[in-house]
């Protein structure tokens, strides 16, 4: 198998030689191992928002997204419904975000982050990038750029399948990929 490595001095990419196949060679192996750098990084960088990694997701979505409603954005996060309600709830408390009535349909509460919320979202997203940076430390910036797009890219396009639970999606990679390097 050929692998390629971009030279950061000539930015030409030069090929890198492996044999047979092995777990470098498997996919699942490389998300493993990726996963639980990322985890490990991006855990501590978030530690202090309520549910951590969850949390920040949640936050970040109130902020950056318009979803209509407290049951759009679990379905929008692949969170359960119920275990949304307690996440919302200890986000409220943190003072991070409110409940708001939707204008459009009154039934609804809108999740609506807070002046404190924002504020605190920038400084998780400024420790964020930094902890992914150090996580993909291997790649130039120009490379992590694309990777994220990638990745990206692949990750909403599969989004929709089998409406799966996110979370669980990634407990079960961590559970399988348990005792991996």
């Amino acid at each position: 198998m050929v692998t390629t490595r971009t030279t950061s001095a000539s930015s030409s990419v030069a090929p890198l030689e492996r044999s047979g196949g092995g777990a470098e060679a498997d996919l699942g192996w490389s998300l493993g191992v990726l996963l639980r750098a990322y985890q490990d990084g991006v855990g501590a960088a978030v530690g202090a928002c309520p549910h951590g990694h969850r949390g920040y997701q949640v936050l970040t979505t109130v902020v950056h997204g318009d979803q209509p409603s407290q049951l759009a954005l679990a379905a929008y996060l692949g969170i359960d419904r119920t275990v949304m309600t307690y996440l919302i709830d200890d986000l409220v408390a943190a003072g991070l975000v409110e409940r708001q009535l939707n204008p459009a349909d009154r039934r609804q509460r809108k999740i609506v982050a807070t002046g404190a919320g924002a504020r605190t979202l920038a400084d998780l997203e400024r420790r964020v990038r930094e902890a992914e940076d150090v996580t993909l430390a291997a790649l130039e910036p120009a490379e992590r750029e694309s990777f994220r797009a990638l990745l990206r890219k692949v990750a909403c396009d599969l989004r929709g399948v089998g409406g799966a639970d996110a979370c669980a999606l990634v407990g079960e990679a961590l559970a399988a990929t348990d005792g991996a390097p």
